[in-house]
């Protein structure tokens, strides 16, 4: 077979997996609906600059982006502030999305890599199980290799036989329904304020953030069921009352996004196809964050190409992608999502009370840029520690019962995740992963 690759939709694990594979010999070819100029939300993300040594691209120059702030986490009632610290080494980048995407397009372009822009990609081209192509506004586009990057509701993968074992859609609590936008900044804000986050806010399921920048504030507002402008106008009306840096005009953003934040893909191979980046769930859990994963990803896909010597691009010569995927990220991101779902299940005062009581304390909320599992992220814990959080637990019988579910959730999650097949075997990844999705039902 050939080296022709076809990458579906512009995502950022596509583009980097296709310069790599460009400056390996493949042809490839990046179908993307949106024009190059507007490619990405019109807003900042926030991830580990690492991710781009991970595809051996330098860090862009410092002008580029600024160091996030450390986040002051509040309960519903906001008596308790949880302030991370984090060790400047390990905090994350603050970068345009726009920037993001011109520099890696650069340097896919310089690379080889040749990209169609405002060609909506609409189906996968199936011979048998086989993926062979893409069907796109343009017309049906042929190659030995289809890299899934259309994101969370890739009309590839949405598309694909449930034989596969690849699932299509995610269902309830998988999905993080966000609107953001970017206000004139009206007043200053004391250092721990500069970037507060109101977990539970108004006792509506999800987070709301306020970021005061240096010229303007921004909002986010984000919950796991779907809400219009009324509740968003709502909602910033009742925080421009403890938060004078919000002011009334709009700058840029005031859009509705959706983010995955679920555990990820569990099959994201099959013959001639591979899921990459949202297309494949690739976000952490409890965040949203994905680009430096993605990242990471593609250099671990494209070294699953390049060393199938024989072109087969079959899901048996690309289960070293979904296995070594697994083996930097996947095997830490998936139980996490079993943390997510206990906190869908809290009810009004409980995280009030997680938060008064010591359950949860700053060093548990700081997270650094290396910190992609829940040990991670949880390591070091003193004993004194411990013990707090065992009180708080043991004197209230509802939140334990629900920690001891979580933590059952979270074994089983680890378990089974450990326990994917070293080798692809149709039949045992069926079973294997059917296993994997049932440990995720809310």
């Amino acid at each position: 077979m050939g080296k022709k690759i076809i990458v579906a939709g512009g995502g950022h694990g596509g583009i980097t997996a296709g310069m790599l594979l460009s400056k390996n010999g493949f042809d490839v070819t990046v179908y993307e609906k949106n024009s190059r100029d507007n490619m990405g939300h019109d807003w900042t993300d926030i991830f580990d600059k690492k991710g781009f040594t991970a595809i051996g691209l330098p860090v862009p120059p410092q002008e580029m982006y600024k160091l996030k702030h450390d986040m002051t986490f509040y309960g519903p009632q906001m008596n308790t502030a949880l302030v991370q610290h984090t060790p400047e080494d390990q905090l994350e980048i603050q970068m345009e999305r726009r920037d993001i995407y011109s520099y890696i397009i650069n340097a896919a372009e310089e690379a080889g890599v040749k990209f169609v822009f405002g060609c909506a990609v609409e189906a996968p081209i199936l011979f048998g199980n086989r993926v062979v192509g893409i069907k796109t506004a343009d017309g049906d586009k042929y190659a030995d290799l289809v890299i899934d990057a259309c994101g969370m509701y890739s009309p590839v993968r949405s598309k694909l036989p449930e034989s596969l074992g690849i699932q299509n859609n995610s269902i309830d609590y998988e999905q993080f329904y966000v609107y953001r936008a970017f206000f004139n900044k009206t007043a200053e804000v004391e250092d721990v304020n500069k970037f507060k986050v109101l977990m539970l806010h108004q006792n509506k399921l999800g987070i709301t953030w306020i970021a005061t920048e240096e010229e303007t504030t921004d909002v986010l507002i984000g919950r796991f069921k779907k809400f219009d402008m009324d509740e968003v106008n709502a909602t910033i009306d009742t925080l421009r009352k403890d938060n004078p840096s919000i002011g009334t005009e709009i700058k840029r953003g005031g859009q509705f996004v959706n983010i995955p934040v679920r555990q990820p893909l569990g099959v994201l191979v099959a013959d001639g196809y591979a899921a990459i980046g949202d297309s494949a769930f690739m976000t952490v859990p409890v965040i949203g964050s994905g680009i430096a994963n993605s990242f990471k990803a593609s250099k671990v896909l494209a070294d699953a190409v390049i060393n199938d010597k024989d072109g087969a691009y079959s899901a048996e010569s690309l289960w070293a992608y979904q296995t070594g995927f697994y083996k930097i990220l996947g095997n830490g991101l998936a139980p996490l999502a079993a943390v997510k779902l206990m906190l869908t299940r809290l009810e009004e005062g409980e995280l009030d009370y997680i938060f008064d009581n010591g359950i949860l304390n700053a060093d548990d909320m700081t997270i650094g840029a290396d910190d992609t599992n829940l040990a991670s992220m949880l390591g070091g814990m003193s004993p004194a520690d411990i013990k707090i959080k065992l009180t708080g637990l043991i004197n209230n019988k509802v939140i334990l019962k629900k920690v001891v579910r979580m933590g059952l959730e979270l074994v089983r999650a680890t378990v089974v995740t450990g326990a994917m097949p070293k080798t692809y075997n149709r039949k045992a990844v069926l079973k294997w992963v059917k296993s994997y999705n049932n440990c995720f039902k809310h």
